[in-house]
């Protein structure tokens, strides 16, 4: 069977390898037919970082959890990628009650059992049973053989272990596209945001913009569809209009905003100068919520500024299996239209070249085998540069 592959910086190919087979009684067997680009995959896919972070952590200069994650060379191919995506299940095991072939769902990107402590908890992402128990700092699909023998999602099949937990059933009438990135970084914007609102009964959100660039934009329409009011900034003029289709405001600087106090802030452009201006955007009380990747060692953040303001600073991978079943009811129940965000929606045979564009959000697509209604293809291509 067929699986994307990472071959290098600038380049993906399709490579081979063995269709997947029941071997648990609570496996399944599913097929990908809608497949989104998380935001992260652009830093391998745009620039070569492998010999570079390689050095970095020699150095000390990246902090070694890096080396846990992404292997002793980070992003060196080949890997399979891919770890967001809407699928159809196949085929299910003895022991699998809770979904049935035909049925489409979400695959999170993390695997988890569902019955740790800490899966128990909400925190899936550090599930004991497949990363502490396995000696792994994460498990997941798309990340490299240092995160476990999942491969990627962009794949003809894939076996998911734990299928009564790990899938999510889409409610019915749901489009694909619109959850095409549920398995991630939709769902790492519903953490960030719908939570914290949710205990302040509404308030005012920032989201920066630019590096985590579909959960920024995520993010300020699932908090203008919960009635805060949301200044969006963003470099991107492109991104600025999606952000005001969702229901944000877009002034250019801080000092043109709500008077720089904010009771949330989404950090989303993978910087460390993001964080302290996010930081100090906030009212007493706030919370902000970093969702990019900072790698280098002695991240500086104004800890007196957040002592005197009492505010709060979230970090860590996103837990999508613990808010799906909310998610995905808010989108069924509102018609929350995530599919503006995404960018470019490309054939699943052109992933190689597709899957490099050089734009905020990428779907892939593919005809189901077992059609519902609406069908996948509503929603038409989409092209933008940025």
């Amino acid at each position: 069977m067929r699986e994307l592959t990472f071959v290098r910086s600038g380049r993906l190919a399709w490579h081979e390898r063995p269709a997947p087979r029941l071997t648990e009684p609570g496996d399944a067997i599913v097929r990908p037919f809608i497949a989104g680009r998380c935001d992260g995959d652009t830093l391998p896919l745009h620039r070569p970082v492998s010999r570079a972070m390689q050095a970095g952590l020699t150095l000390g200069l990246i902090d070694p959890v890096v080396r846990g994650i992404c292997g002793p060379v980070p992003f060196r191919g080949p890997f399979a990628i891919g770890h967001e995506c809407v699928a159809e299940v196949l085929e299910t095991g003895p022991g699998v009650t809770n979904v049935r072939p035909g049925q489409w769902v979400i695959v999170p990107w993390s695997i988890s059992c569902g019955a740790c402590s800490p899966c128990l908890r909400g925190l899936t992402a550090k599930c004991d049973t497949t990363t502490r128990h396995a000696g792994r700092t994460l498990a997941a699909f798309g990340f490299g053989p240092a995160c476990g023998p999942w491969g990627g999602m962009i794949t003809d099949t894939l076996r998911i272990p734990h299928a009564d937990h790990m899938l999510v059933p889409i409610p019915h009438g749901v489009p694909a596209l619109r959850v095409a990135a549920a398995s991630d970084n939709l769902a790492d914007a519903w953490r960030a945001v719908v939570p914290p609102l949710t205990a302040r009964g509404g308030g005012r959100v920032l989201i920066l913009g630019g590096g985590a660039r579909s959960i920024g934009l995520y993010a300020a329409g699932l908090a203008a569809a919960h009635g805060a009011t949301v200044d969006y900034l963003d470099a991107s003029a492109t991104r600025r209009r999606i952000a005001e289709t969702l229901g944000a405001r877009t002034p250019r600087s801080l000092e043109a905003s709500l008077e720089g106090r904010y009771d949330i802030a989404v950090e989303a452009t993978s910087r460390p100068a993001g964080i302290r201006q996010a930081l100090r955007a906030l009212a007493p009380g706030g919370i902000c919520t970093a969702v990019g990747y900072y790698l280098a060692t002695g991240t500086r953040v104004p800890l007196m500024h957040m002592y005197a303001t009492d505010a709060t600073l979230h970090l860590g991978v996103s837990h999508p299996r613990a808010v799906l079943p909310d998610l995905l009811d808010f989108v069924d129940r509102t018609g929350f239209p995530a599919e503006t965000v995404t960018t470019l929606t490309a054939d699943w045979d052109d992933a190689p070249s597709a899957y490099q564009a050089r734009t905020t959000k990428v779907v892939l697509r593919r005809d189901p085998i077992t059609p519902e209604s609406p069908r996948a293809g509503d929603f038409p291509l989409a092209r933008e540069q940025s």
